[in-house]
Protein backbone atom coordinates (compact mmCIF):
# COMPACT_ATOMS: atom_id res chain seq x y z
CA UNK A 1 0.00 0.00 0.00
CA UNK A 2 1.22 3.87 -1.04
CA UNK A 3 1.03 6.45 2.09
CA UNK A 4 -0.08 9.06 -0.56
CA UNK A 5 -2.99 6.66 -1.60
CA UNK A 6 -3.74 5.35 2.52
CA UNK A 7 -7.35 6.61 3.09
CA UNK A 8 -6.69 9.07 6.88
CA UNK A 9 -4.61 11.61 7.81
CA UNK A 10 -2.13 11.50 10.82
CA UNK A 11 -2.41 14.52 13.17
CA UNK A 12 0.55 16.39 15.04
CA UNK A 13 -1.44 17.48 18.04
CA UNK A 14 -2.98 14.77 20.40
CA UNK A 15 -7.31 15.48 20.64
CA UNK A 16 -8.06 17.30 23.68
CA UNK A 17 -10.99 15.03 24.36
CA UNK A 18 -8.95 11.89 24.68
CA UNK A 19 -7.46 10.58 28.12
CA UNK A 20 -6.55 7.04 26.97
CA UNK A 21 -3.15 6.32 25.13
CA UNK A 22 -4.94 4.06 22.71
CA UNK A 23 -7.62 6.54 22.30
CA UNK A 24 -5.10 9.33 22.18
CA UNK A 25 -3.16 7.45 19.28
CA UNK A 26 -5.41 5.91 17.36
CA UNK A 27 -6.71 9.33 16.34
CA UNK A 28 -3.58 10.82 15.93
CA UNK A 29 -2.42 8.10 13.78
CA UNK A 30 -5.45 8.44 11.65
CA UNK A 31 -6.81 4.78 12.34
CA UNK A 32 -10.09 5.68 14.26
CA UNK A 33 -12.59 8.73 13.60
CA UNK A 34 -15.61 9.55 15.91
CA UNK A 35 -19.12 9.44 14.83
CA UNK A 36 -20.71 10.03 17.72
CA UNK A 37 -20.26 9.39 21.85
CA UNK A 38 -19.37 6.25 22.33
CA UNK A 39 -19.53 5.20 18.41
CA UNK A 40 -16.33 4.72 15.59
CA UNK A 41 -15.42 4.55 12.23
CA UNK A 42 -12.46 2.11 11.39
CA UNK A 43 -10.32 3.73 9.53
CA UNK A 44 -7.99 1.42 6.91
CA UNK A 45 -5.24 0.64 9.14
CA UNK A 46 -7.45 -0.02 11.93
CA UNK A 47 -9.27 -2.62 10.34
CA UNK A 48 -6.38 -4.07 8.94
CA UNK A 49 -5.15 -5.00 12.23
CA UNK A 50 -8.50 -5.79 13.53
CA UNK A 51 -9.21 -8.41 11.10
CA UNK A 52 -5.91 -10.11 11.74
CA UNK A 53 -6.96 -10.32 15.73
CA UNK A 54 -10.11 -11.61 14.14
CA UNK A 55 -8.41 -14.66 11.86
CA UNK A 56 -6.29 -15.51 15.41
CA UNK A 57 -9.49 -15.90 17.29
CA UNK A 58 -11.14 -17.07 14.77
CA UNK A 59 -8.48 -19.99 14.39
CA UNK A 60 -8.75 -21.00 17.58
CA UNK A 61 -12.29 -21.18 17.71
CA UNK A 62 -11.97 -23.71 15.60
CA UNK A 63 -9.25 -25.43 16.57
CA UNK A 64 -11.16 -26.26 19.96
CA UNK A 65 -14.67 -27.76 18.07
CA UNK A 66 -16.60 -24.18 17.68
CA UNK A 67 -18.81 -23.71 14.37
CA UNK A 68 -19.08 -20.39 12.85
CA UNK A 69 -22.29 -19.07 12.50
CA UNK A 70 -23.98 -15.49 12.59
CA UNK A 71 -26.64 -14.06 14.26
CA UNK A 72 -29.05 -11.37 13.88
CA UNK A 73 -28.48 -8.01 15.53
CA UNK A 74 -32.45 -7.18 15.82
CA UNK A 75 -34.30 -9.36 18.06
CA UNK A 76 -37.51 -9.42 19.62
CA UNK A 77 -37.73 -8.01 22.74
CA UNK A 78 -40.54 -10.91 23.83
CA UNK A 79 -36.98 -13.24 23.71
CA UNK A 80 -35.59 -11.48 26.45
CA UNK A 81 -38.62 -11.20 28.18
CA UNK A 82 -38.60 -14.30 28.36
CA UNK A 83 -35.65 -14.95 29.95
CA UNK A 84 -35.86 -11.99 32.07
CA UNK A 85 -32.71 -9.98 30.69
CA UNK A 86 -34.91 -7.25 29.48
CA UNK A 87 -34.87 -5.94 33.56
CA UNK A 88 -31.49 -6.71 33.77
CA UNK A 89 -29.78 -4.84 31.56
CA UNK A 90 -32.34 -1.95 32.20
CA UNK A 91 -31.47 1.41 29.99
CA UNK A 92 -28.18 -0.43 28.76
CA UNK A 93 -30.20 -1.73 26.12
CA UNK A 94 -31.69 -0.48 23.07
CA UNK A 95 -34.54 -0.93 22.18
CA UNK A 96 -36.93 0.36 19.37
CA UNK A 97 -40.27 -0.14 17.59
CA UNK A 98 -41.25 -1.33 13.99
CA UNK A 99 -43.95 0.09 11.79
CA UNK A 100 -46.09 -2.33 13.16
CA UNK A 101 -45.50 -1.90 16.29
CA UNK A 102 -43.40 -5.00 17.43
CA UNK A 103 -40.86 -4.44 20.40
CA UNK A 104 -37.13 -5.00 19.21
CA UNK A 105 -33.92 -4.83 20.67
CA UNK A 106 -30.72 -4.18 19.14
CA UNK A 107 -28.43 -7.08 20.42
CA UNK A 108 -25.96 -6.07 23.32
CA UNK A 109 -25.21 -10.23 23.44
CA UNK A 110 -27.00 -13.09 21.97
CA UNK A 111 -27.45 -16.04 24.93
CA UNK A 112 -31.17 -15.61 24.07
CA UNK A 113 -31.39 -16.01 20.69
CA UNK A 114 -28.07 -18.93 20.61
CA UNK A 115 -30.51 -20.99 23.54
CA UNK A 116 -33.90 -20.60 21.23
CA UNK A 117 -31.69 -22.29 18.34
CA UNK A 118 -30.28 -25.15 20.34
CA UNK A 119 -33.80 -25.71 21.75
CA UNK A 120 -34.97 -25.73 18.51
CA UNK A 121 -32.25 -28.38 16.89
CA UNK A 122 -30.81 -29.83 19.68
CA UNK A 123 -32.81 -33.61 20.70
CA UNK A 124 -30.84 -35.78 22.81
CA UNK A 125 -27.36 -36.36 24.34
CA UNK A 126 -26.52 -37.76 20.98
CA UNK A 127 -25.94 -33.88 20.05
CA UNK A 128 -24.04 -32.87 22.63
CA UNK A 129 -21.23 -31.31 23.34
CA UNK A 130 -22.19 -28.34 21.15
CA UNK A 131 -19.68 -25.28 20.79
CA UNK A 132 -21.08 -22.47 18.64
CA UNK A 133 -19.33 -19.04 18.26
CA UNK A 134 -19.97 -15.87 16.02
CA UNK A 135 -17.89 -13.07 14.98
CA UNK A 136 -20.60 -9.68 15.00
CA UNK A 137 -21.43 -6.13 16.07
CA UNK A 138 -23.31 -5.32 18.98
CA UNK A 139 -25.34 -2.48 20.95
CA UNK A 140 -25.06 -1.56 24.74
CA UNK A 141 -26.48 2.20 25.91
CA UNK A 142 -23.42 3.13 27.76
CA UNK A 143 -24.11 6.01 30.48
CA UNK A 144 -20.79 7.13 30.04
CA UNK A 145 -18.69 6.04 26.97
CA UNK A 146 -14.92 6.52 27.45
CA UNK A 147 -11.35 5.27 26.83
CA UNK A 148 -11.97 5.63 23.34
CA UNK A 149 -12.71 1.84 22.23
CA UNK A 150 -12.42 0.74 25.72
CA UNK A 151 -15.71 1.47 26.56
CA UNK A 152 -18.23 1.87 23.55
CA UNK A 153 -21.98 1.76 22.43
CA UNK A 154 -21.07 0.02 19.10
CA UNK A 155 -18.63 -2.53 18.53
CA UNK A 156 -17.45 -6.10 17.35
CA UNK A 157 -17.29 -9.18 19.65
CA UNK A 158 -16.72 -12.59 19.48
CA UNK A 159 -19.25 -14.41 21.40
CA UNK A 160 -19.32 -18.70 21.66
CA UNK A 161 -21.52 -20.69 23.49
CA UNK A 162 -21.19 -24.23 24.79
CA UNK A 163 -23.86 -26.83 25.54
CA UNK A 164 -23.24 -30.32 27.36
CA UNK A 165 -25.16 -32.86 28.85
CA UNK A 166 -23.93 -31.86 33.00
CA UNK A 167 -22.08 -30.17 35.02
CA UNK A 168 -18.74 -31.75 34.50
CA UNK A 169 -19.03 -31.99 30.85
CA UNK A 170 -19.42 -27.63 31.09
CA UNK A 171 -15.74 -27.62 33.08
CA UNK A 172 -14.65 -29.30 30.01
CA UNK A 173 -15.65 -26.90 27.97
CA UNK A 174 -14.44 -24.24 30.14
CA UNK A 175 -11.23 -24.99 30.47
CA UNK A 176 -10.72 -25.75 26.55
CA UNK A 177 -12.29 -22.64 26.07
CA UNK A 178 -9.89 -21.22 28.71
CA UNK A 179 -7.05 -22.57 27.03
CA UNK A 180 -7.98 -21.10 23.50
CA UNK A 181 -7.96 -17.82 25.57
CA UNK A 182 -4.80 -18.07 26.23
CA UNK A 183 -3.48 -19.00 22.78
CA UNK A 184 -4.88 -16.32 21.70
CA UNK A 185 -3.82 -13.39 23.44
CA UNK A 186 -0.02 -15.26 23.14
CA UNK A 187 -0.65 -15.05 19.54
CA UNK A 188 -1.74 -12.01 19.38
CA UNK A 189 1.91 -11.25 21.58
CA UNK A 190 -0.12 -9.71 24.10
CA UNK A 191 0.47 -10.55 28.27
CA UNK A 192 -3.03 -11.22 29.61
CA UNK A 193 -3.93 -12.72 33.49
CA UNK A 194 -6.87 -14.35 34.63
CA UNK A 195 -8.93 -13.01 37.31
CA UNK A 196 -12.17 -14.18 39.13
CA UNK A 197 -14.94 -11.78 37.80
CA UNK A 198 -18.19 -10.79 38.50
CA UNK A 199 -21.24 -12.54 36.20
CA UNK A 200 -23.12 -9.10 35.90
CA UNK A 201 -26.01 -8.93 33.51
CA UNK A 202 -24.93 -12.09 31.72
CA UNK A 203 -25.95 -14.46 34.93
CA UNK A 204 -24.12 -17.28 35.89
CA UNK A 205 -22.57 -19.20 39.33
CA UNK A 206 -18.93 -18.78 37.79
CA UNK A 207 -16.76 -16.50 35.83
CA UNK A 208 -13.34 -15.01 34.77
CA UNK A 209 -11.81 -12.25 33.18
CA UNK A 210 -8.47 -11.94 30.62
CA UNK A 211 -6.96 -8.55 31.82
CA UNK A 212 -3.96 -6.77 29.85
CA UNK A 213 -2.41 -4.84 32.52
CA UNK A 214 -1.93 -1.28 32.04
CA UNK A 215 -1.63 1.59 34.47
CA UNK A 216 -4.69 3.70 32.28
CA UNK A 217 -6.72 0.10 32.42
CA UNK A 218 -10.66 0.95 33.38
CA UNK A 219 -10.92 -2.06 35.88
CA UNK A 220 -8.97 -2.36 38.91
CA UNK A 221 -7.72 -5.88 39.85
CA UNK A 222 -6.70 -7.14 43.26
CA UNK A 223 -4.30 -9.85 43.78
CA UNK A 224 -2.12 -11.56 46.05
CA UNK A 225 1.45 -11.30 46.45
CA UNK A 226 2.04 -14.39 48.06
CA UNK A 227 -0.72 -17.08 46.01
CA UNK A 228 -2.44 -17.11 42.87
CA UNK A 229 -5.38 -15.54 43.71
CA UNK A 230 -6.62 -12.73 41.49
CA UNK A 231 -9.90 -10.72 40.90
CA UNK A 232 -11.32 -7.92 39.56
CA UNK A 233 -12.20 -5.27 42.30
CA UNK A 234 -16.01 -5.96 41.48
CA UNK A 235 -15.89 -9.83 42.44
CA UNK A 236 -12.72 -9.68 44.93
CA UNK A 237 -12.97 -10.67 47.84
CA UNK A 238 -10.95 -10.15 51.42
CA UNK A 239 -10.46 -11.91 55.13
CA UNK A 240 -12.00 -9.68 57.14
CA UNK A 241 -10.07 -9.26 60.67
CA UNK A 242 -12.34 -11.05 63.98
CA UNK A 243 -11.76 -8.85 66.58
CA UNK A 244 -11.23 -10.42 70.10
CA UNK A 245 -14.17 -11.68 71.36
CA UNK A 246 -16.06 -9.79 74.55
CA UNK A 247 -19.04 -10.03 76.26
CA UNK A 248 -21.94 -8.23 75.28
CA UNK A 249 -22.64 -4.63 77.55
CA UNK A 250 -25.41 -2.90 77.88
CA UNK A 251 -26.07 0.17 75.04
CA UNK A 252 -24.90 3.56 76.45
CA UNK A 253 -26.13 6.38 74.42
CA UNK A 254 -23.30 9.21 74.61
CA UNK A 255 -23.36 12.88 72.99
CA UNK A 256 -20.86 13.42 70.28
CA UNK A 257 -21.64 17.07 69.13
CA UNK A 258 -20.46 17.43 65.61
CA UNK A 259 -19.18 14.01 64.93
CA UNK A 260 -20.49 12.98 61.89
CA UNK A 261 -17.80 10.86 59.67
CA UNK A 262 -16.52 7.38 61.21
CA UNK A 263 -13.26 9.08 61.75
CA UNK A 264 -14.68 11.75 63.71
CA UNK A 265 -17.04 9.66 65.47
CA UNK A 266 -14.09 6.59 66.20
CA UNK A 267 -11.62 9.56 66.94
CA UNK A 268 -14.12 11.51 69.44
CA UNK A 269 -14.76 8.28 71.03
CA UNK A 270 -11.55 7.32 71.53
CA UNK A 271 -11.89 3.82 69.51
CA UNK A 272 -10.54 2.39 66.28
CA UNK A 273 -12.79 2.16 63.08
CA UNK A 274 -13.50 -1.42 63.16
CA UNK A 275 -15.24 -0.80 66.49
CA UNK A 276 -17.73 1.17 64.54
CA UNK A 277 -20.82 0.50 61.91
CA UNK A 278 -21.25 2.63 58.96
CA UNK A 279 -24.50 4.14 57.53
CA UNK A 280 -24.83 4.16 53.70
CA UNK A 281 -28.14 4.98 51.69
CA UNK A 282 -28.17 3.63 47.94
CA UNK A 283 -31.76 3.92 45.93
CA UNK A 284 -32.03 0.67 44.37
CA UNK A 285 -34.89 0.72 41.16
CA UNK A 286 -36.31 3.78 43.08
CA UNK A 287 -36.33 1.99 46.77
CA UNK A 288 -34.62 3.75 49.87
CA UNK A 289 -32.11 1.17 51.14
CA UNK A 290 -30.47 1.34 54.08
CA UNK A 291 -26.54 -0.61 54.33
CA UNK A 292 -24.45 -1.13 57.53
CA UNK A 293 -20.94 -2.06 57.54
CA UNK A 294 -18.27 -2.14 59.61
CA UNK A 295 -16.33 1.28 60.01
CA UNK A 296 -12.96 0.40 58.42
CA UNK A 297 -14.76 -1.08 54.80
CA UNK A 298 -16.45 0.13 52.40
CA UNK A 299 -18.97 -0.94 50.35
CA UNK A 300 -18.74 -2.92 46.45
CA UNK A 301 -21.73 -1.51 44.64
CA UNK A 302 -21.79 -4.48 42.53
CA UNK A 303 -21.55 -7.33 45.36
CA UNK A 304 -24.64 -4.72 46.36
CA UNK A 305 -26.44 -4.83 43.28
CA UNK A 306 -26.20 -8.25 42.99
CA UNK A 307 -27.76 -9.01 46.60
CA UNK A 308 -30.61 -6.52 45.84
CA UNK A 309 -31.29 -8.37 42.73
CA UNK A 310 -31.89 -4.59 41.44
CA UNK A 311 -31.45 -3.24 37.94
CA UNK A 312 -30.30 0.27 38.67
CA UNK A 313 -28.44 1.66 41.90
CA UNK A 314 -26.96 4.58 43.30
CA UNK A 315 -26.34 6.78 46.40
CA UNK A 316 -29.47 8.21 47.66
CA UNK A 317 -29.52 12.11 47.64
CA UNK A 318 -29.84 14.24 50.58
CA UNK A 319 -33.52 15.21 49.75
CA UNK A 320 -34.21 10.99 49.54
CA UNK A 321 -32.47 10.55 52.95
CA UNK A 322 -34.22 13.33 54.63
CA UNK A 323 -37.56 12.44 53.54
CA UNK A 324 -37.20 8.57 55.11
CA UNK A 325 -36.37 10.45 58.27
CA UNK A 326 -32.92 8.98 58.78
CA UNK A 327 -30.34 11.41 60.17
CA UNK A 328 -27.20 11.15 57.84
CA UNK A 329 -24.08 11.41 60.12
CA UNK A 330 -26.13 9.45 62.94
CA UNK A 331 -28.11 6.63 61.64
CA UNK A 332 -28.47 3.12 62.45
CA UNK A 333 -30.81 0.10 62.47
CA UNK A 334 -31.73 -0.01 65.96
CA UNK A 335 -35.30 0.74 65.64
CA UNK A 336 -35.82 1.49 62.48
CA UNK A 337 -38.82 0.23 60.94
CA UNK A 338 -40.13 0.65 57.18
CA UNK A 339 -37.31 0.30 55.27
CA UNK A 340 -34.89 -2.66 53.77
CA UNK A 341 -31.64 -2.85 55.77
CA UNK A 342 -28.52 -4.92 54.06
CA UNK A 343 -25.83 -5.64 56.17
CA UNK A 344 -22.19 -6.80 55.38
CA UNK A 345 -21.39 -10.15 57.00
CA UNK A 346 -18.09 -7.93 58.80
CA UNK A 347 -21.10 -6.99 61.18
CA UNK A 348 -21.02 -10.59 62.98
CA UNK A 349 -17.11 -10.13 63.65
CA UNK A 350 -17.31 -8.44 67.10
CA UNK A 351 -18.96 -7.36 69.26
CA UNK A 352 -20.35 -4.24 71.34
CA UNK A 353 -20.17 -1.41 68.10
CA UNK A 354 -20.57 2.00 68.43
CA UNK A 355 -23.52 3.42 65.83
CA UNK A 356 -25.58 6.25 65.05
CA UNK A 357 -28.64 7.00 67.86
CA UNK A 358 -30.63 8.23 64.96
CA UNK A 359 -30.45 12.06 66.35
CA UNK A 360 -28.08 14.53 65.64
CA UNK A 361 -24.88 14.44 67.59
CA UNK A 362 -25.67 11.04 69.68
CA UNK A 363 -24.49 7.77 69.02
CA UNK A 364 -25.03 4.27 71.24
CA UNK A 365 -21.78 2.20 72.00
CA UNK A 366 -22.07 -1.46 72.78
CA UNK A 367 -24.58 -2.25 69.99
CA UNK A 368 -24.90 -5.97 68.99
CA UNK A 369 -26.47 -7.36 65.52
CA UNK A 370 -29.55 -9.66 66.34
CA UNK A 371 -29.73 -8.25 70.26
CA UNK A 372 -30.12 -5.04 69.33
CA UNK A 373 -31.35 -4.87 65.80
CA UNK A 374 -32.06 -7.34 62.80
CA UNK A 375 -31.20 -6.86 59.06
CA UNK A 376 -33.09 -7.80 55.57
CA UNK A 377 -29.75 -9.51 53.86
CA UNK A 378 -26.63 -9.91 55.36
CA UNK A 379 -23.74 -11.25 53.07
CA UNK A 380 -20.31 -9.99 51.59
CA UNK A 381 -20.74 -6.23 50.17
CA UNK A 382 -17.68 -5.24 51.04
CA UNK A 383 -14.70 -4.03 48.69
CA UNK A 384 -11.56 -5.00 48.39
CA UNK A 385 -8.42 -3.04 49.09
CA UNK A 386 -4.87 -3.46 48.80
CA UNK A 387 -3.53 -3.39 52.00
CA UNK A 388 -6.34 -5.77 53.59
CA UNK A 389 -5.79 -9.86 53.91
CA UNK A 390 -6.21 -12.52 51.35
CA UNK A 391 -9.15 -14.41 51.78
CA UNK A 392 -7.25 -17.70 50.71
CA UNK A 393 -3.59 -17.54 52.45
CA UNK A 394 -3.71 -14.30 54.81
CA UNK A 395 -1.29 -12.65 52.65
CA UNK A 396 -1.06 -8.80 51.67
CA UNK A 397 -3.17 -7.90 48.59
CA UNK A 398 -2.00 -5.49 46.29
CA UNK A 399 -3.63 -3.48 43.57
CA UNK A 400 -2.83 -2.78 39.74
CA UNK A 401 -4.91 -1.50 36.80
CA UNK A 402 -6.28 -3.80 33.75
CA UNK A 403 -8.46 -4.22 30.75
CA UNK A 404 -10.56 -6.37 30.20
CA UNK A 405 -10.15 -8.30 27.19
CA UNK A 406 -12.31 -11.34 27.31
CA UNK A 407 -14.83 -12.75 29.50
CA UNK A 408 -15.78 -16.25 30.49
CA UNK A 409 -18.86 -17.80 32.04
CA UNK A 410 -20.27 -20.21 33.13
CA UNK A 411 -24.00 -20.18 32.86
CA UNK A 412 -25.35 -23.29 33.92
CA UNK A 413 -29.27 -23.91 33.13
CA UNK A 414 -30.14 -20.46 34.15
CA UNK A 415 -31.29 -20.08 30.48
CA UNK A 416 -32.04 -23.02 29.32
CA UNK A 417 -34.73 -23.81 31.91
CA UNK A 418 -36.02 -20.26 31.47
CA UNK A 419 -36.33 -21.07 27.69
CA UNK A 420 -37.20 -24.53 27.95
CA UNK A 421 -34.15 -25.55 25.90
CA UNK A 422 -34.03 -29.78 27.01
CA UNK A 423 -32.13 -32.63 25.80
CA UNK A 424 -33.10 -36.48 26.34
CA UNK A 425 -30.56 -38.21 28.35
CA UNK A 426 -29.64 -41.80 27.87
CA UNK A 427 -32.60 -42.93 29.73
CA UNK A 428 -34.83 -40.94 27.77
CA UNK A 429 -35.57 -38.29 30.43
CA UNK A 430 -35.98 -34.58 29.86
CA UNK A 431 -32.93 -32.54 31.28
CA UNK A 432 -32.17 -28.87 30.70
CA UNK A 433 -28.52 -27.87 28.55
CA UNK A 434 -25.59 -26.86 30.60
CA UNK A 435 -24.52 -23.47 29.04
CA UNK A 436 -21.00 -21.54 29.13
CA UNK A 437 -20.51 -18.19 27.78
CA UNK A 438 -17.62 -16.79 26.26
CA UNK A 439 -16.81 -13.46 24.60
CA UNK A 440 -14.21 -11.24 23.85
CA UNK A 441 -14.41 -8.03 22.63
CA UNK A 442 -12.18 -6.98 19.36
CA UNK A 443 -12.13 -3.24 19.61
CA UNK A 444 -10.64 -3.52 23.17
CA UNK A 445 -8.20 -5.80 22.72
CA UNK A 446 -6.82 -3.70 19.73
CA UNK A 447 -6.78 -0.66 22.40
CA UNK A 448 -4.91 -3.02 25.10
CA UNK A 449 -2.67 -4.09 22.50
CA UNK A 450 -1.76 0.09 22.25
CA UNK A 451 -1.65 0.74 25.93
CA UNK A 452 0.56 -2.14 26.41
CA UNK A 453 2.92 -1.49 23.28
CA UNK A 454 3.76 2.12 22.46
CA UNK A 455 5.99 4.72 24.27
CA UNK A 456 6.31 8.43 23.54
CA UNK A 457 6.59 8.43 19.89
CA UNK A 458 3.62 6.26 18.77
CA UNK A 459 2.68 3.07 18.82
CA UNK A 460 4.81 0.17 18.70
CA UNK A 461 2.41 -2.82 16.96
CA UNK A 462 3.28 -6.33 17.95
CA UNK A 463 4.20 -8.43 14.67
CA UNK A 464 1.03 -10.59 14.35
CA UNK A 465 -1.49 -7.92 14.45
CA UNK A 466 0.65 -4.95 13.02
CA UNK A 467 -1.71 -3.45 10.06
CA UNK A 468 1.84 -3.92 7.85
CA UNK A 469 5.29 -5.21 9.00
CA UNK A 470 7.53 -2.50 7.61
CA UNK A 471 7.21 0.82 6.60
CA UNK A 472 9.20 1.48 3.71
CA UNK A 473 10.47 5.17 3.38
CA UNK A 474 11.72 6.54 0.71
CA UNK A 475 14.26 9.49 0.93
CA UNK A 476 14.14 11.94 -1.32
CA UNK A 477 11.74 11.24 -4.21
CA UNK A 478 12.89 13.43 -6.95
CA UNK A 479 15.77 11.01 -7.09
CA UNK A 480 15.70 8.49 -9.51
CA UNK A 481 17.73 6.18 -8.04
CA UNK A 482 16.12 6.41 -4.49
CA UNK A 483 12.72 5.98 -6.47
CA UNK A 484 13.81 2.84 -8.40
CA UNK A 485 15.21 1.03 -5.43
CA UNK A 486 12.07 1.38 -3.07
CA UNK A 487 9.92 0.31 -5.95
CA UNK A 488 11.97 -2.85 -6.56
CA UNK A 489 12.19 -3.44 -2.51
CA UNK A 490 8.62 -2.69 -2.68
CA UNK A 491 7.49 -5.40 -4.89
CA UNK A 492 10.30 -8.01 -4.00
CA UNK A 493 8.76 -7.92 -0.46
CA UNK A 494 5.51 -7.94 -1.25
CA UNK A 495 6.05 -11.26 -3.30
CA UNK A 496 7.98 -12.66 -0.06
CA UNK A 497 4.92 -12.30 1.84
CA UNK A 498 6.11 -9.31 3.92
CA UNK A 499 3.03 -6.37 4.38
CA UNK A 500 4.38 -3.51 2.96
CA UNK A 501 3.07 0.47 3.70
CA UNK A 502 5.76 2.77 1.14
CA UNK A 503 5.97 6.17 2.31
CA UNK A 504 5.62 7.87 -1.33
CA UNK A 505 5.31 11.30 -0.76
CA UNK A 506 7.18 14.19 -1.75
CA UNK A 507 7.90 14.87 2.32
CA UNK A 508 10.59 15.49 4.26
CA UNK A 509 12.54 12.92 6.41
CA UNK A 510 11.40 14.79 9.88
CA UNK A 511 7.53 14.38 8.98
CA UNK A 512 8.60 10.57 7.45
CA UNK A 513 10.06 9.20 10.56
CA UNK A 514 7.54 10.88 12.91
CA UNK A 515 4.83 9.48 11.18
CA UNK A 516 6.85 5.98 10.27
CA UNK A 517 7.05 6.35 14.73
CA UNK A 518 3.48 7.40 15.34
CA UNK A 519 1.74 4.38 12.90
CA UNK A 520 4.55 1.65 14.57
CA UNK A 521 4.94 -0.48 11.80
CA UNK A 522 7.46 -3.22 13.63
CA UNK A 523 10.00 -2.77 11.11
CA UNK A 524 11.42 0.87 9.60
CA UNK A 525 13.27 0.57 6.62
CA UNK A 526 15.16 3.33 4.49
CA UNK A 527 16.16 3.55 1.34
CA UNK A 528 18.15 6.69 0.88
CA UNK A 529 21.03 8.67 -1.39
CA UNK A 530 23.85 7.68 1.44
CA UNK A 531 22.77 4.42 1.94
CA UNK A 532 22.91 3.61 -1.91
CA UNK A 533 26.38 4.50 -1.56
CA UNK A 534 27.37 0.87 0.26
CA UNK A 535 24.13 -0.15 -1.59
CA UNK A 536 22.36 -1.27 1.15
CA UNK A 537 18.88 -0.03 3.06
CA UNK A 538 18.86 1.05 6.49
CA UNK A 539 16.61 -1.35 9.02
CA UNK A 540 15.26 -0.14 11.99
CA UNK A 541 12.99 -2.27 14.06
CA UNK A 542 10.45 0.09 15.99
CA UNK A 543 11.07 -1.53 19.32
CA UNK A 544 15.15 -0.50 18.99
CA UNK A 545 16.68 2.67 19.03
CA UNK A 546 19.77 1.26 16.72
CA UNK A 547 19.63 0.14 13.04
CA UNK A 548 21.29 -1.65 10.81
CA UNK A 549 22.86 -1.51 6.88
CA UNK A 550 21.74 -4.80 5.06
CA UNK A 551 22.57 -5.05 1.49
CA UNK A 552 19.96 -4.70 -0.74
CA UNK A 553 19.92 -8.27 -2.43
CA UNK A 554 19.84 -9.70 1.54
CA UNK A 555 16.94 -7.24 2.79
CA UNK A 556 14.16 -9.82 1.90
CA UNK A 557 15.94 -12.36 4.05
CA UNK A 558 16.82 -10.20 7.12
CA UNK A 559 13.46 -9.33 7.47
CA UNK A 560 12.52 -12.74 7.50
CA UNK A 561 14.67 -13.68 10.12
CA UNK A 562 13.22 -10.63 12.18
CA UNK A 563 9.65 -10.55 11.51
CA UNK A 564 9.38 -14.34 12.35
Amino acid sequence: MRLSKMFGKTLREVPADAETVSHQLLLKAGMVQQVAAGVYSYLPLAWRSLRKIEQIIREEMNAAGGQELSMPVLQPLEIWEESGRDFAFGKGLFTLKDRRDRRLVLGPTHEEVITDLARRNVRSYRDLPLMLYQIQTKFRDEPRPRGGLVRVREFTMKDCYSFDIDEEALELSYQKMKEAYRNIYARCSLEAVVVEADSGAIGGKDSHEFMVIAETGEDEVIYCGDCDYSANVERAECAKSHLEEEALLPMEEVATPGARTIEEVANFLGVTRDRTLKAVFYSADGELIFITIRGDLEVNEVKLRNALKCSELRLASDEEVKEAGLVAGSASAVGLKGIKIVADDSINLGQNFVVGANKPDAHIKNTNYRRDFKVDIITDIAQAEAGHRCPRCGGELRSTRGIEVGHIFKLGTIFSQKQAAFYLDRDGNQKPMVMGCYGIGLGRLLAAAIEQNHDEDGIIWPVPIAPYHVYLCALGVDDQQVVSVSEKLYTELEENGIEVLIDDRNESAGVKFNDADLLGMPVRLVVSKRALKSNSAELKMRRDRESELVPLDEVADRLKELLG
